[in-house]
């Protein structure tokens, strides 16, 4: 065994070993293992913490590590029943039912089996991750003075000057007091909807939207209310007849690179979706999750909505997770006025505060000379990928690639494809996890009825333009043995 070894290759070697070993007797020694399997210390460590994590090895400081005793009896068989009881009781009748389904986040977020091609994630493939600058991020971070104790509230400081200069823009329409740092988009998404729309009150949402929201709308007993989506974004003059039925003071939408669409809001939309808000005495809560996701052949983006609003309309979302790691999970809201109070109040119920090595990781990396870098090789790198997955659908499968090719993004990393009327999407994905490509089926991303059957495609978790034609390669035989018309 080479040094580049993992931990999990030697406590796999070491777990079929322990047979040799009597309970409590003493294994070989670090350095021992170091020399009989050429590895590191590190790897060793490693290792012996992931047996003793499994119950397998019971490690003793200055001793070293021993097998451990095998558990003298099992344990009784638990009876979980009641819960259908205590998780079925009905709300009250003036409420809308909780509903705690995942299904839609979990679909993009379960790792793929081994050979099977993810084009239905939501992260970078790890060769566009800034893994050596995170590496060094964290560790200037954990050495910085203060950095293990107690954070402020809101925020370190410096974290949120940097948001607020990267929200307001270069007319500094937003100061670091309007900004409470989160632990990534998705905490920050739960903390607004709580703050802003009490149990059982309607939330409009954009139609189709991100089934992460559809998700935190339920769990907290509220009622989504879609608002059609086309290739200009949400459909303002349904937006106001939707504030008026429904009597929503919440709308949440995506202006820029709409998940899953793509679709930029639209100028004059802009205008109006403030103004229609404003009128109906409503939020418009602005999530900004791929502004730093735009390619490299993208033009400059609009402003934030926030950066034009200063009456306090619009609670804006960022987070820095997407461009960079699943692991750093470090985002932000911004807000004008007693609402950030609110916000505020929810999050420190909820969690305290963001730890804080890692906010100084993140202002450490984004400090750092090869953030920028990053960015611009980020955009260069979706950009080419968005074309090879685009040509791979010309190619293979022309009559599902015709619904998004005329217009495409120019950010993000999705494709959003119409598929055939009829087409069974559940079916359609079973077929294609067996031909070994992972894609999401469209229904978990509308609140109500889907007008069509639709696939949506990433193309950020592939290895690269290969992986990406041979994904579809893999669609289209999943198609075929279905009998989807795509020629």
């Amino acid at each position: 065994m080479h040094e580049r070894s993992s931990g999990a290759e030697l406590a796999a070697i070491l777990r079929e070993e322990l047979e040799r070993y009597s309970p409590g007797e003493k294994l070989p020694s670090s350095r021992a293992l170091i020399e009989r399997h050429r590895v590191s210390p590190v790897t060793v460590s490693r290792a012996l913490a992931a047996l003793a994590a499994e119950g397998l090895v019971v490690t003793r400081p200055g001793a070293g590590a021993f097998r451990a005793e095998p558990q003298r009896s099992a344990p009784r068989p638990a009876d979980t029943s009641w819960q259908e009881i205590a998780l079925s009781a009905e709300a009250a009748g003036d409420q809308v039912p909780r509903s705690v389904d995942a299904t839609g986040v979990l679909a993009t977020l379960t790792a793929p089996a081994t050979g099977v091609i993810e084009l239905n994630g939501g992260y970078l493939h790890g060769t566009l991750q800034p893994e050596r600058a995170l590496a060094a991020a964290l560790a200037r971070a954990g050495r910085r003075p203060g950095a293990w104790g107690r954070p402020p509230v809101d925020g370190v400081p410096a974290l949120r000057s940097w948001f607020a200069r990267e929200i307001g823009g270069p007319g500094g329409a937003l100061a670091p007091s309007d900004v409470l740092i989160t632990a990534g988009g998705q905490s920050a998404l739960n903390t607004t909807l709580r703050a802003l729309a009490p149990p059982g009150a309607p939330v409009l949402v954009e139609s189709p939207t991100y089934p992460g929201l559809l998700a935190v709308a339920r769990a907290s007993g509220l009622r989504p209310v879609p608002v059609p989506v086309d290739a200009d974004g949400v459909r303002t003059d349904l937006l106001a007849d939707a504030f008026r039925a429904s009597g929503a003071r919440l709308f949440v939408g995506q202006p820029l690179f709409q998940n899953p669409t793509g679709a930029v809001l639209a100028a004059q939309r802009r205008r109006e979706v403030l103004k229609v808000a404003r009128a109906a005495g409503a939020f418009v809560v602005e999530d900004d999750f791929a502004r730093q996701l735009g390619h490299a052949d993208a033009p400059p983006p609009p402003p934030t909505l926030i950066a034009d609003d200063p009456d306090g309309t619009v609670v804006h979302l960022r987070s820095l997770t997407k461009v960079t790691s699943p692991g750093l999970r470090v985002g932000a809201l911004a807000a004008r006025g007693p609402v950030l109070d609110r916000l505020r109040a929810i999050q420190v119920v909820d969690s305290f505060f963001v730890p804080g090595p890692l906010q100084e990781a993140a202002l450490e990396l984004v400090g750092a000379p090869a953030w920028p870098r990053h960015l611009r090789q980020v955009a260069a790198d979706l950009a080419e990928r968005r074309q090879a997955l685009l040509g791979a659908l010309a190619r293979e499968l022309p009559a599902l690639a015709a619904a998004g090719a005329a217009r495409p993004a120019r950010g993000g990393c999705y494709l959003w494809l119409r598929l055939p009327d009829g087409t069974d999407e559940a079916a359609l994905t079973g077929a294609a996890l067996r031909a070994g490509v992972a894609v999401a089926a469209g229904r978990p991303y509308f609140a109500a009825e889907p007008p069509a059957p639709h696939l949506r495609l990433s193309f950020a978790g592939a290895a690269g333009a290969g992986e990406l034609a041979e994904g579809v390669r893999r669609l289209r035989t999943a198609c075929d043995t279905l009998g989807v018309p795509v020629a």
